[in-house]
């Protein structure tokens, strides 16, 4: 039994140590607030909002599977307006949304976010265009989903999008006036940040749906307890 005395003593040890490690002063958590302060700084086409409810949508896939802004709660969503027949800068803006699914795609956040076209042209914007739209421009429906209202709704999601602040507007040539915005909503429903044009930084708006996703980076311990948690590692 006293040959047991000093391991059980050591446990204890370990157990108080660990107990006083978690009450320890922690490295600083990033919630979402701490990004958008520091986004400010660097990125110059990022807006952060007051939180508030996202404009809420009941639209269609072009499987004609119907999908609501409740049904995506509990998800971080980032959504764009496009439609398929725009000559220029719709279809590159796509793209960079490719690019920033890829990237968060190979973070621990990848099932927590859902990425969100919506069309502006439902008149021509056919299932079959639907569907062709994503290998195209490389978005993966696994975690992507392209969205319309229906032809018996030719004007809904663009006041849609004009309750997202920005106007697809009609021309005779069969064209749409319109701005470049990526709306960002986090896993509450909320609208909470636009980043403006297509010449963000995809990392910035990837550390920033990360940040909404709960994934707050933390920084190393420093001095005695960064110490005495290395030894604990060392122990165990």
């Amino acid at each position: 039994m006293t040959a047991r005395r000093p391991l059980l003593r050591l446990a204890l040890g370990a157990a108080a140590l660990a107990a006083l490690l978690s009450a320890a002063p922690r490295g600083l958590a990033h919630p979402p607030e701490g990004h958008e302060a520091r986004l400010r700084d660097r990125e110059r086409y990022f807006q952060p909002l007051e939180p508030r409810p996202a404009p809420d949508f009941t639209l269609e896939d072009a499987e004609g599977r119907w999908l609501g802004l409740a049904d995506l709660r509990g998800k971080a969503v980032v959504l764009h307006f496009v439609y398929a027949s725009c000559p220029d800068v719709c279809s590159s803006h796509a793209e960079r949304i490719a690019d920033i699914r890829q990237m968060l795609n190979r973070t621990p956040v990848r099932d927590l976010v859902r990425f969100i076209t919506v069309t502006t042209d439902p008149e021509r914007d056919t299932p079959e265009v639907l569907r062709g739209y994503g290998p195209a421009h490389g978005l993966d429906p696994a975690n992507w989903i392209f969205l319309t209202s229906g032809t018996d709704r030719p004007e809904a999601t663009r006041a849609l999008a004009a309750a997202f602040g920005h106007r697809f507007t009609p021309t005779p040539e069969g064209m749409q006036m319109h701005g470049v915005v990526t709306h960002v909503i986090d896993r509450e429903g909320r609208l909470r940040a636009n980043f403006h044009g297509p010449d963000f930084a995809p990392d910035n708006l990837v550390a920033y749906v990360r940040a909404l996703a709960g994934e707050h980076d933390r920084q190393p311990l420093e001095g005695p307890w960064g110490a005495i948690r290395s030894w604990l590692k060392g122990m165990f």
